[in-house]
């Protein structure tokens, strides 16, 4: 019999709110869940309002975050929803590309290592933790660029390549772990274009009304990740919890 409605959660684990969206998702699950406890993780010092005993500050893109992190959560409570938004667009010197000829083996890996890798990474930590009767949620920050039925634009070859392979960790993840778990989600989340550091440089093409705070995003994840049912395991979801086609 499928489920609809996610159990609220004891334990919240972030990784990556060193970003403007993860900043704005430590606050938007501490007001929701007040009693829950939060665990973050961010590459950097975060700036995000962060219990120092409950962070770690690593990059999951190494594989040494691996052994780590399952180490550092190992002493901790199992966290019942793992929210993951490490991603990256442009960095100095790169900027999505217009046509093949642009897209380089640097820009592709390092595309795959910070959208990709540090997914897997995490997961592969989290995995050996899961208990069967414990309710579990993973949600990975994606967009609907990485659709490949959705593309009808081309370009940004690095950033769509790299979130269609996150999609695929996500439907392979929720196939795995569906298998193992009594109640297990898995999901990716297209957040839409939120006034971050990611969107600033094409900021100035997108519709009026279209162009979302660090909070309207946060309130949105967190609500699609309340209403999850067992349908949407393995799904890349819009913001308002719609599906959108691989």
């Amino acid at each position: 019999m499928q489920q609809a409605g996610n159990p609220a959660p004891e334990c919240i684990l972030l990784a990556g709110v060193g970003g403007g969206l993860g900043r704005a998702l430590v606050g938007q699950v501490a007001r929701r869940y007040p009693r829950a406890q939060l665990l973050t993780i961010s590459r950097a010092n975060s700036a995000a309002p962060v219990d120092a005993q409950n962070h770690l500050t690593l990059s999951l893109s190494d594989p040494a975050a691996t052994p780590a992190v399952k180490d550092w959560l190992g002493a901790r409570t199992l966290p019942n929803w793992v929210i993951v938004c490490n991603g990256v667009l442009h960095w100095q010197n790169h900027r999505p590309e217009k046509n093949v000829q642009q897209c380089t083996d640097e820009a592709l890996l390092q595309s795959l290592s910070i959208n990709v890798l540090s997914h897997v990474h995490l997961a592969q930590a989290v995995a050996p933790l899961l208990q069967r009767r414990s309710p579990f949620t993973w949600a990975s920050l994606s967009a609907k660029v990485g659709s490949i039925e959705d593309n009808q634009l081309g370009g940004w070859y690095s950033y769509r390549m790299s979130k269609a392979a996150l999609n695929m960790l996500v439907r392979n993840l929720s196939i795995e772990w569906g298998r193992k778990l009594d109640c297990c989600r898995v999901v990716a989340v297209h957040p839409g274009t939120t006034d971050t550091a990611l969107s600033k440089p094409f900021q100035q093409n997108i519709p009026a009304g279209k162009l979302y705070t660090p909070a309207q995003s946060a309130d949105r994840i967190v609500s699609v990740l309340e209403q999850l049912s067992d349908a949407d395991s393995g799904k890349l979801l819009f913001w308002d919890g719609t599906h959108i086609p691989w």
